[in-house]
C-alpha cells in the first residue's frame, strides 16, 4: 500500500472532524504506521490502537468490515440477523451504532444490547435469538488506546478460519469511502430494523450461570467476605447479580475500579492476569480482611482471584485456578452420581498438562485444542451435534478463561466468578483453604509451573522482526537454558486434525516444554513455558534459566 497516497485520500474524503483534526496533527512516522497496511481481519475479527488511518479502529474501518460481514450474512442466510454488543472502552458505543447501522442499511435485523454488556453475553444472545450473526466491540484486556470487533456466528462461537477468509475477500473488496451503505441510527430504531434486546435475553443468560452448580444440596457458608474489581469494565451488574442471587451477599467493591471507565485510569494494563491491575483489589483486601479478592477484565470473559497466605494474599495463575476447578467439578460430580456418560473436558496446547491427569482420574476424557477459546467452543458445538453437550463439563484456558456449560461458545468470567466463590466457600466450611486444596493436588499429580512471557514488537518494522523471529525457531534450536530440545511440533503444519496455525511447541528434557507463538490481537510474540520439577523451588530454577536463555533468542 502506498501510505502517503492512501493518506492524501482520507485528508480529502473523510468527513468526522476528530479523523480529520488527528490526520492533520501526523508526522511523517504516524502517517507510516497508520496506513501502510489495513487493519488485519481474522478470526478475532478486527483489533488495533483508535485512530485515523487504515491501520486503526475508527468509524471507517468499523463501517467497512461491518459492510463485509454484511455481505456475508445475506449470501449465507435468507433472513438474516446480528446481535450486536459493546463493553465500556472508549468509542464502543459509537462503533456498535455505527455497525448496527450498517447492518440495517443492508436490510439486516440488528439486536443490539441497550447497554453495556460482558463478551459471554453476546454470544448468548445470537444463540437465544437465532442471529445469523454476532458482533462484540471490545479490545478484551488490552490497554485503553486499543479497541476491537469481535465476530460470532450463528453458533454463538467467534467465527472459523474459513468463515474469516470469506468476509476478508469481502471486505477487501469495498472502498471503505465509496462502497459502505450506512442508516440513520435514530431511524433505523424507530423503523424496527434495529431493536434493543429485550431484559429476558439477559436474565435467561443469568439463570443459566446460576445453573452451573455443582453442590447438588450439599450444604456451605456463603457468609464469605468477597471484595470484587470488574476494573472498570462490564462486569459490575452481571457479577454481583449472579453472585447476589445465588446467596453471596458481603461483597466489597474497589470503588476505584468499580464503574465503567474506557480510560483505566488506575490499571494501565487491565487484565487480571498481571499484578498491578490486581494492587487495588489486594489494598481493599488488605483493609477488610477480605476471605477472596475477585477480578474481571473490561470486557467480564476473564476472572482472576487471590487469596490469603501466612505472606498476604497470593495471585493465583489461570491454571491453577482451572486445575482447581476440575478436580472440584469432577469430584462434585462423581460424589453425586452427576457425572455424564462420557464427561469430557477440553484445554488448549498452552494450557498446564497436569490437567490431563486430574481428568484421567476422574474418567474424563481430555480434548487439546489450539490457543483461543474459539476451538473449545467448537468442540461443545460438535458434542452438540452428537447429542452429547451435556457430556462437557469444563473447558480452560491458561489465559483466565473458563466455562462449565455448553449455554455459550466463548469464556464466560460471570459464571467463572460464580464458580469460584461456590468453590471457595465450599472448601472454607470444611476448613480447607484453596491453597491447601492445590498443595495438595501438587502431591498427588506431581509439581508443575506454567509461566508467560510476552515480547512486544510494536509497528511495521516490529512486525517484520517478529516474522523473523518465528522463521528462526522454525529452522531449529538446540536448548533452552540448560535443557535439551527432543521435539519440535510445528502446527502451521496441521497436526491431530486441527487447524494450522502458526504455533511451535518445543518438548524439552524432563518433562518440560517451550510454546512460542506471535498473539493474534496484539504486536507481541508469546512464549509458554512449562516447567515439571519434583518441587517449586527446583522449577523455578529451571524456569529462570530457560526464561533468561527466551531473552536472548529474542533479541
Amino acid at each position: 500500500m502506498d501510505y502517503l497516497k492512501e493518506y492524501a485520500r482520507w485528508l480529502e474524503l473523510a468527513e468526522d472532524k476528530e479523523i480529520r483534526a488527528e490526520l492533520l496533527s501526523m508526522s511523517d512516522a504516524e502517517k507510516e504506521d497508520a496506513f501502510y497496511r489495513d487493519l488485519a481481519f481474522g478470526t478475532g475479527g478486527l483489533r488495533g490502537v483508535l485512530g485515523a488511518g487504515t491501520n486503526r479502529m475508527n468509524l471507517y474501518t468499523v463501517a467497512k468490515a461491518s459492510q463485509g460481514l454484511a455481505n456475508y450474512v445475506k449470501e449465507h442466510f435468507p433472513v438474516p440477523s446480528v446481535a450486536v454488543g459493546y463493553d465500556s472502552r472508549l468509542k464502543s458505543d459509537v462503533f456498535s451504532k455505527t455497525a448496527s447501522s450498517v447492518f440495517a442499511a443492508n436490510g439486516i435485523q440488528v439486536w443490539l444490547y441497550p447497554e453495556l454488556m460482558p463478551t459471554p453475553c453476546l454470544s448468548y444472545a445470537v444463540r437465544s435469538l437465532s442471529c445469523s450473526a454476532g458482533i462484540m466491540i471490545t479490545a478484551s484486556h488490552n490497554p485503553s488506546k486499543y479497541n476491537g470487533y469481535k465476530v460470532y456466528g450463528a453458533d454463538g462461537c467467534q467465527i472459523t478460519s474459513a468463515a474469516a477468509s470469506e468476509i476478508l475477500a469481502r471486505i477487501n473488496k469495498l472502498d471503505l469511502f465509496a462502497d459502505v451503505k450506512q442508516a440513520v441510527f435514530d431511524e433505523a430504531l424507530a423503523s424496527g430494523l434495529i431493536r434493543l434486546i429485550p431484559e429476558e435475553v439477559y436474565t435467561s443468560f443469568t439463570e443459566e450461570v446460576k445453573h452451573q452448580s455443582v453442590l447438588f444440596g450439599d450444604v456451605i457458608n456463603r457468609d464469605v467476605t468477597i471484595v470484587y474489581t470488574p476494573l472498570n469494565g462490564t462486569g459490575l451488574k452481571p457479577v454481583t447479580r449472579a453472585l447476589r442471587e445465588s446467596g453471596f451477599t458481603d461483597i466489597q467493591m474497589v470503588p476505584e475500579q468499580e464503574h465503567p471507565d474506557g480510560r483505566f485510569p488506575t490499571c494501565p494494563y487491565p487484565n487480571p492476569e498481571i499484578r498491578e491491575a490486581m494492587e487495588l483489589g489486594i489494598r481493599r483486601c488488605e483493609e477488610t480482611g477480605a476471605d477472596l479478592l475477585l477480578a474481571t477484565d473490561p470486557d467480564c470473559d476473564r476472572c482472576g482471584i487471590a487469596v490469603k497466605a501466612p505472606e498476604g494474599y497470593r495471585l493465583l495463575t489461570g491454571n491453577e485456578v482451572g486445575l482447581l476447578l476440575l478436580d472440584y467439578i469432577c469430584s462434585q460430580r462423581l460424589k453425586h452420581g452427576k457425572m455424564p456418560p462420557h464427561p469430557v473436558f477440553v484445554k488448549t496446547v498452552v494450557t498446564m498438562d497436569l490437567a490431563e491427569k486430574i481428568a484421567a482420574h476422574y474418567g474424563v476424557e481430555t480434548v487439546n485444542v489450539l490457543t483461543g477459546f474459539k476451538y473449545i467452543g467448537e468442540v461443545i458445538g460438535n458434542l452438540e451435534k452428537q447429542g452429547r453437550a451435556s457430556d462437557f463439563i469444563l473447558g480452560f484456558e491458561e489465559s483466565y478463561g473458563y466455562l462449565t456449560g455448553s449455554y455459550i461458545r466463548d469464556k464466560d468470567a460471570v459464571d467463572a466468578a460464580l464458580m469460584i466463590c461456590e468453590m471457595f466457600a465450599f472448601y472454607k466450611t470444611r476448613g480447607i483453604s484453596l491453597l491447601e486444596k492445590l498443595e495438595e493436588l501438587f502431591q498427588t499429580y506431581g509439581f508443575c509451573m506454567n509461566t508467560l512471557h510476552s515480547y512486544e514488537f510494536e509497528g511495521s518494522a516490529g512486525f517484520e522482526k517478529m516474522q523473523q523471529i518465528m522463521a528462526s525457531f522454525r529452522k531449529g534450536t538446540n536448548s533452552f537454558g540448560n535443557l535439551q530440545v527432543e521435539g519440535l511440533t510445528d502446527y502451521s503444519l496441521g497436526v491431530d486434525g486441527l487447524p494450522k496455525s502458526d504455533v511451535l511447541k518445543f518438548r524439552l528434557s524432563g518433562g518440560c516444554s517451550v510454546v512460542v507463538r506471535p498473539s493474534g490481537t496484539e504486536p507481541k510474540l508469546k512464549t509458554y513455558l512449562s516447567v515439571t520439577a519434583p518441587d517449586a523451588k527446583t522449577a523455578s530454577a529451571l524456569e529462570k534459566q530457560i526464561a533468561s536463555d527466551l531473552n536472548q533468542k529474542m533479541v
